[in-house]
């Protein structure tokens, strides 16, 4: 008898040495198999688990065991038995019914070796290696990150003292693995809800660059989602980041009395990728490429590409034309948008679509407009400025997407003299403030010194135009007296007590500290710092604490949306010291909801000053700031 191929269970498919076609591939890269400790199935075998797999329709997915790879090692096992046996001409009839059935399932589906290890702090990370890898390196890869021999088969979460998070990605990125911070927004997951600490350890948790990927439960939740948190649009996180969710499945099915419990394949990916291959996701995680990454959706429910972000609305990121008429400006505001992305953190523009649920009408001649729009850009805005166009099928209409980078040359300008700046979901014109803060980013100067927050004694002047001392009690400790503005403390020293915040790097074991500076400030919202009265006519000076600019003169009446909040707070509801509710330095005021988003006042107590923030939204608020987040 001649000795037959074994089934596709850690090799490559047949289907992968065919032509490659780019399409999209449903996938589950979070998946566990009975070699798992707290595998909830008692009795499942690995041929019905790989049977499950086929049955959802998946057509990748990792082996991530807990700190193991005893599940790989039990199914190869079993094949080479089984293949050996075979070559010999001893399979019974039960044998061989079991090997055709290892094959018709294990060639509808690549299967990938890997592991789900727990590092330093109970941090779970997923390491996913090509299918060619043997058990003997993925052990090594386990020994190396100090997972104990004697637990290698156990397939526990706790392992004693492993390696820390910065090193484990480390170390399985040059194994040649794929390294996927697993369920990161979510119990053990890098990116800490809920943890005592966080600031730079967070910020390299995420941005480091061994790291290709964030595993998230959110992905298909519009306008909560952790992807979009980390879009690049953020100065402490601007690398932006593929987002992918897992089932992270320890059982076949969901469990009907425990939803959150889900089963194989019940909260997939899709990629869209030229071929099946290790190698193709590799070079998806590893590139730019944002647009070829979506949750996996029911068939009869098909996923459109506009849903999410027509539900999350005009942001900081991006933004909706219906239509590009030259008339009533509207071609005009496509261009200050491109323009206002270009000087702010980058952004999509959306033509021909609307925000919200309505249907689309989309574009008759999406070709000429966008040769419209090149022409434009090329000949209004200056600098030169690259940006990529293409045409987006929601249901039969045709909607424009464009997509800017930020400028590596700011500011950027339209028709010579217009400046534009993208202010959340907005775009105005920059204030003289506003223009000089572009320029001096774009020579690389430090901020000017009325751009540090430095604590003082004396609050800024109230609406009256007297000075306001709001005084804590004697029972409230200080904070550090030289943190700076937003995320630049790790780069200046702030300190905490007499002790300074160092970065964590990779071979670190860190203690971390509790107080930690980096995130001294909320991220989003407003400071008023100053206030005087001219001519009858009251003029603030507000830091802007998305980007840490101070812009004097500014009015109630012709302030931005958010900044006339920040003012009409202050006037019409002065703060009540009493009733601040106090943690530590940090305090809550009081919050209410805005154009469908909670907008928190929040204090902060620096001696016998107390500053306070208005209008902070909730992707703004981390560090200490993340506690007084009020879940829907």
């Amino acid at each position: 008898m001649s000795r037959k191929k074994k089934p596709n269970i850690g090799t490559p498919s047949a289907s992968q040495s065919a032509k490659p076609q780019r399409r999209w591939y449903k996938v589950d890269l979070h998946l566990h198999t009975p070699a798992s400790h707290d595998y909830e199935e008692p009795g499942v075998s690995y041929l019905d688990w790989l049977r499950k797999v086929v049955e959802q329709g998946l057509e990748i997915v990792a082996i991530t065991d807990h700190n193991t790879v005893a599940g790989i090692s039990a199914i190869r096992k079993e094949l080479d038995w089984l293949t050996q046996l075979e070559a010999q001409g001893r399979l019974t009839a039960q044998e061989r019914e079991r090997l055709q059935a290892w094959r018709e399932a294990g060639n509808q589906v690549v299967v990938l070796p890997g592991f789900e290890f727990t590092a330093t702090f109970g941090f779970h990370i997923l390491a996913i290696f090509p299918p060619e890898t043997s058990v003997r390196e993925l052990e090594h890869i386990l020994l190396s990150m100090k997972v104990p021999a004697s637990k290698l088969d156990i397939g526990s979460t706790e392992t004693g003292a492993t390696t820390d998070v910065l090193t484990a990605y480390r170390i399985i990125h040059e194994a040649g693995g794929l390294v996927i911070a697993a369920h990161a927004n979510s119990t053990h997951g890098v990116a800490m809800r809920n943890f005592p600490f966080g600031g730079q350890t967070k910020i390299a948790y995420t941005q480091d660059l061994n790291l290709d990927a964030l595993e998230v439960t959110d992905l298909d939740r519009p306008g909560r989602s952790t992807a979009r948190f980390f879009n690049g649009s953020k100065s402490e996180y601007p690398r932006r980041m593929h987002c992918l969710q897992g089932s992270d499945a320890h059982r076949l099915t969901m469990d009907p009395r425990n939803p959150k419990r889900l089963g194989i394949g019940d909260r997939a990916t899709e990629l869209l990728l030229d071929e099946p291959t290790f190698d193709a996701i590799a070079a998806l995680l590893r590139s730019k490429q944002f647009d070829r990454v979506r949750p996996a959706r029911p068939a009869d429910k098909p996923f459109d590409p506009l849903d999410v972000v027509r539900d999350e609305g005009p942001t900081l990121v991006q933004s909706f034309h219906e239509s590009a008429v030259q008339r009533g400006g509207k071609f005009d505001a496509i261009l200050a948008d491109i323009c206002a992305f270009a000087n702010t953190a980058g952004g999509v523009v959306y033509i021909g679509a609307k925000p919200g649920k309505g249907k689309l009408r989309g574009l008759t001649a999406p070709g000429q407009i966008e040769h419209d729009i090149r022409k434009a850009v090329d000949e209004r805005v200056t600098p030169r400025l690259e940006v990529k166009i293409d045409t987006v099928q929601s249901g039969s209409a045709k909607v424009l997407r464009v997509q800017v980078a930020k400028g590596l040359d700011i500011p950027y300008a339209l028709d010579d003299n217009k400046f534009y700046v993208r202010d959340e979901a907005e775009t105005s014109l920059a204030v003289r403030d506003e223009i000089v803060a572009l320029v001096r980013e774009a020579l690389g100067f430090e901020p000017e010194p009325e751009e540090v927050a430095a604590p003082t004694k004396e609050a800024p002047s109230a609406p009256n135009g007297k000075k306001q001392t709001v005084k804590p009690s004697s029972k409230q400790a200080r904070p550090p007296q030289n943190a700076s503005r937003n995320g630049d403390a790790s780069k200046q020293g702030a300190v905490t007590g007499q002790t300074a915040l160092k970065p964590v790097t990779a071979g670190d074991s860190p203690t971390l500290p509790a107080d930690d500076t980096t995130f001294y400030l909320p991220q989003v919202g407003v400071e008023i710092v100053d206030s005087e009265e001219r001519n009858g006519h009251r003029f603030y000076t507000i830091r802007d604490l998305r980007n840490g600019h101070v812009i004097k003169n500014v009015t109630r009446k012709g302030a931005r949306k958010l900044w006339s909040y920040a003012i009409q707070q202050a006037e019409d509801k002065p703060i009540d010291a009493a009733k601040i509710q106090w943690r530590n330095n940090v305090g809550f005021v009081r919050m209410e909801r805005r154009a469908g988003k909670a907008r928190y006042d929040l204090a902060l107590r620096e001696g016998d000053k107390i500053r306070i923030f208005y209008g902070v939204t909730d992707d703004g608020m981390d560090g200490a700031w993340a506690q007084f987040v009020q879940e829907e």
